[in-house]
């Protein structure tokens, strides 16, 4: 268990690496363009600290695992945070993105579901502590 805490948390770190492509693949540049300067910096600052709060997440599964696999109440509280993290992200990809976004476009689809199993993997791992699965 503890090589599978390892094992997302470098996952973690390699989804707030993959948050540097972002701004080219989806024309930030040019798609913000049209927010206000006040709206502009809150999308960029808030995509900062989601980028922050996925390494930080990372690296204290990289290198604090076995810590959040004893059982106590603060490790539990902990891998209960981040399932509840995951959980929702969970809820937001299956509830909030429109399915115009991805419904009948095969790459779309591919990368939507394979985001779902995704969250639902990491969601899982970190409730197992929580549950002493």
């Amino acid at each position: 268990m503890t090589y599978l805490i390892q094992g997302v948390g470098v996952l973690q770190i390699g989804l707030a690496i993959l948050h540097l492509l972002f701004p080219a693949r989806f024309n930030w540049r040019e798609e913000t363009a049209r927010l206000s300067l006040l709206n502009r910096q809150i999308f960029y600052v808030h995509t900062f600290f989601v980028c922050v709060i996925l390494v930080l997440f990372g690296l204290l599964s990289v290198f604090f695992a076995s810590e959040l696999l004893r059982g106590d109440l603060f490790s539990r509280a902990i891998s209960g945070g981040i399932s509840a993290f995951w959980f929702m992200r969970l809820l937001a990809q299956l509830f909030v993105y429109d399915s115009a976004l991805w419904k009948g476009k095969t790459f779309e689809t591919t990368v939507h579901i394979a985001f779902i199993l995704l969250w639902i993997g990491l969601t899982s791992v970190y409730a197992m502590p929580v549950f002493r699965i």
